[in-house]
């Protein structure tokens, strides 16, 4: 992965241009101590992850971040810890704080890593057709996962592990045989994500797995130890598909 370090601190470039040394995957291509430097690289080459600090004169990494149209993948390397809650909320991939321990730096770019990999395989799924040598199309497999933000890690979500989804505003609870993952997104956005043929929207605040539903009492979906209500602009879809699997 090509990537930059932005920071006006000549010995914090030191130590990431030491660890990025390190680390086969990574190609630092240039220490800027400018934002504008660090633009003008950005617009000019294609650069997958940026190590950002945030106290910078004349502008804050945030404020780099925020006018960036289309940023890189960003690793924010700062040493106030209180920024991290507005790193999360600009979908940064991970936070550092100073003084860096390289461990803690490898876990962080290894999830850039897997990001990155991710997106590439998404750009090859969404072409329609791929035409080998043999000149036969290969039709890509249905995805059956996701991922998704939680805190400052990419976290795998197999939709067979997924038993309902519950809103809360701009954020959504996602429950699985396991355990429970917050992330920042929608009702909408998980809607579009899910495939229709396990999940169905029941309710303004929940999403369920068809195949998690254990039973239906009075209006409710009983999931586990859980009951759901059924919303009323819901009930004609959810009976029509409890009719139809009806012995």
């Amino acid at each position: 992965m090509n990537c930059i370090a932005l920071d006006d601190e000549p010995l914090a470039l030191n130590v990431i241009e030491e660890f990025c040394s390190k680390i086969p995957f990574l190609n630092l291509v240039k220490k800027c101590t400018s934002a504008m430097d660090a633009v003008q690289i950005i617009n000019q080459q294609n650069i997958d992850l940026v190590f950002l600090d945030i106290q910078m004169p004349n502008i804050t990494g945030l404020e780099f971040l925020k006018i960036l149209p289309n940023p890189p993948m960003v690793i924010l390397t700062t040493a106030y810890s209180e920024y991290a809650l507005q790193g999360y909320e600009l979908n940064v991939v991970d936070y550092l704080v100073k003084p860096i321990p390289f461990e803690r730096f490898f876990r962080a770019v290894n999830k850039s890593l897997e990001l990155h990999n991710f997106r590439h395989s998404e750009v090859k799924s969404s072409i329609p057709e791929n035409i080998y040598s043999t000149g036969h199309v290969v039709e890509e497999p249905e995805k059956d996962f996701f991922l998704i933000k939680v805190e400052y890690s990419t976290v795998r979500v197999n939709f067979t592990d997924i038993l309902y989804i519950e809103g809360l505003k701009d954020y959504v609870k996602i429950y699985t045989k396991e355990k429970m993952l917050l992330t920042k997104s929608t009702m909408k956005n998980m809607e579009e994500k899910l495939p229709e043929s396990r999940f169905l929207r029941v309710h303004k605040s929940f999403i369920v797995s068809l195949y998690s539903v254990a039973k239906i009492e009075n209006n409710r979906i009983v999931i586990k130890d859980t009951r759901i209500p059924v919303g009323e602009q819901y009930k004609e879809t959810f009976y029509k598909f409890v009719d139809s699997n009806r012995i």
